[in-house]
């Protein structure tokens, strides 16, 4: 503050000392404009330059009067005028500074608040959020108390942004934040996250049952639709909650389990979920796994392996069910299983089903143009089902190899179509036109969907290996399989069983009336090269 102050003053002076020097220019001029005056005027009354002249002329002449003093006119005006104009600057100066100093001050808070804050709501970000989580944890250990942190993400959200566009789906997601504010107290901190993801943290907990009452308001809270453009927009969102010290000792720990509990309550469609230590597939390995599943689709190290389908009527191999394997550099020989709900989770899904897709009808036609004429069954999960550009992206594939799109069967589960049928039955009905056939995987062990099996283009379903496996010792899994072999026939639909392990299984099959057979009996699955020499070998074959 001195130094500015120092500057002010030295400034100040400058221009001071500016002003004082044209003042003496002044007098310098008034000087010489009145030795010039009072010559001539002497000449004017003597005819002749002499001192006596000038002081004749001096003493009668007023007008000489008036140049005498300007001079002292000139100095007076200077002083006074620079130091004025001094005073000015600096006050200016002064002023300029602290309003400075008041906007850079204010940038600064600006530029604070909004990195820890959300541009769109205006709510704290994920920064800040995680900051109050770190902060509740001090407070919980040094009082020994509880509290709760809830993960929110909305259903279906993209869903509504390609249909509307992300200007209504940012409107829709301030509505979303106002209503959530009117559920939360004023102790408890609301943020977003990001995207379509809201995060609260309720620091005063006594129990589960809190907990329960903030999810019910939750939902309560977003039961309204919302109308946009004329529209009603019903949103619905999944929950995971955790409890602390019950579930992590850390802001890390519970963030991360809370969104393992969010993700359960969205693939079982529960609404929400509380966090329990069964429910934790992301260990270290599978977070180590999330991590390389990108480079491994990039890189070409997700391998394809070919299981055959045969027709019950004449054992011949028609068809294939493409299952993808990871060789992992480090973990070796990795199976779906393991990773598929991580592709799910990281939304890799997507990138991984059309290379699943693409490599299976590249390999398929060379099949084809070798002779051996098969169609592929490939697996398709409930986020492909809600992929608007899926269709497209297929056509192209097709296009690129000239495949048949009657030699391609799409897997899907009851789940998949129930997580939303509505858009399910836009998507299989666009691949159905396409010539594609619709196949029901895992039948009988989803949501019981046969009152929407009508509805949609589907030609065949797929009994589950869990019935299938022990129909000859299990009464219960016999009639269950013979049941839903006369349905799918009354339906005009076939039938796949898969899990068949022996020949006894395989003939009680073909004399139910099951239209293809699939299962170790027949084969396990095959890279390509080994299908291909096993379908030039197999006794059971065309």
């Amino acid at each position: 503050m001195n130094l500015s102050s120092n500057l002010l003053t030295i400034n100040a002076q400058i221009l001071k000392s500016k002003v004082n020097k044209q003042a003496l220019y002044g007098v310098f001029i008034s000087l010489n404009a009145i030795i010039v005056a009072t010559v001539i005027s002497g000449f004017a009354v003597s005819n002749e330059f002499s001192f006596e002249s000038l002081w004749i002329a001096q003493k009668t002449n007023p007008v000489l009067w008036f140049l005498d003093a300007m001079p002292f006119l000139f100095a007076i005006w200077g002083q006074t005028v620079g130091t004025k104009m001094a005073y000015e600057v600096g006050a200016l100066l002064v002023d300029q500074t602290e309003e400075l100093r008041t906007r850079t001050s204010y940038l600064e808070n600006k530029a604070a608040y909004e990195a820890t804050h959300d541009s769109l709501t205006d709510l704290p970000n994920r920064v800040l959020f995680h900051d109050r989580v770190e902060q509740a944890v001090k407070v919980a250990v040094r009082e020994k108390s509880m509290f709760a942190v809830l993960l929110l993400d909305l259903d279906r959200f993209k869903e509504i942004n390609d249909t509307l566009g992300h200007f209504n789906g940012d409107l829709i997601l301030k509505q979303i934040a106002l209503r959530l504010m009117g559920v939360v107290r004023e102790s408890d901190t609301l943020s977003r996250l990001g995207d379509d993801e809201y995060g609260v943290l309720l620091p005063v907990t006594k129990d589960k049952s809190d907990v329960y009452v903030v999810i019910k308001k939750i939902q309560n809270a977003l039961i309204p639709p919302i109308a946009i453009e004329g529209i009603t927009i019903e949103v619905q969102a999944s929950i995971g909650a955790v409890l602390f010290p019950e579930h992590g000792n850390d802001a890390d720990s519970l963030l991360q389990r809370a969104d393992v509990a969010m993700y359960i309550s969205k693939q079982e469609s529960s609404g929400f979920a509380i966090y329990n230590s069964d429910m934790d597939k992301y260990s270290p390995y599978r977070l180590t796994l999330m991590g390389d599943l990108r480079q491994a689709i990039e890189n070409d190290e997700i391998n394809l392996c070919y299981q055959p389908k045969v027709q019950a009527i004449d054992n011949r191999v028609t068809e294939v069910e493409v299952l993808v394997r990871w060789q992992h550099k480090v973990h070796g020989l990795i199976f779906p299983e393991d990773f598929i709900s991580i592709a799910e989770r990281s939304g890799l899904i997507k990138q991984l089903s059309r290379y699943t897709t693409k490599n299976a009808l590249q390999q398929a036609a060379l099949w084809h143009k070798s002779g051996i004429v098969v169609g592929v069954a490939v697996n398709l999960s409930a986020k492909n089902l809600m992929d608007l550009d899926f269709p497209e992206i297929l056509t192209g594939i097709l296009a690129s190899y000239e495949f048949d799109p009657e030699y391609i069967t799409f897997e899907i589960t009851e789940t998949a179509i129930m997580a939303d049928p509505k858009l399910a039955l836009e998507i299989l009905t666009r691949l159905s036109k396409m010539g594609i056939k619709i196949s029901i995987d895992d039948f009988g062990t989803g949501y019981s969907s046969l009152s929407y099996l009508k509805k949609l283009p589907v030609k065949e379903i797929k009994i589950d290996k869990s019935f299938v496996m022990d129909m000859l010792e299990n009464d219960n899994d016999f009639v269950i399989v013979h049941a839903t072999i006369e349905l799918a026939h009354n339906l005009g639909l076939k039938v796949v069983a898969e899990g068949v392990e022996n020949e006894e299984t395989y003939n009680k099959l073909k004399e139910l009336g099951c239209d293809m057979i699939q299962g170790y009996y027949i084969s396990k699955p095959l890279p390509s090269k080994e299908f291909q020499a096993w379908y030039n070998d197999s006794a059971i074959r065309q």
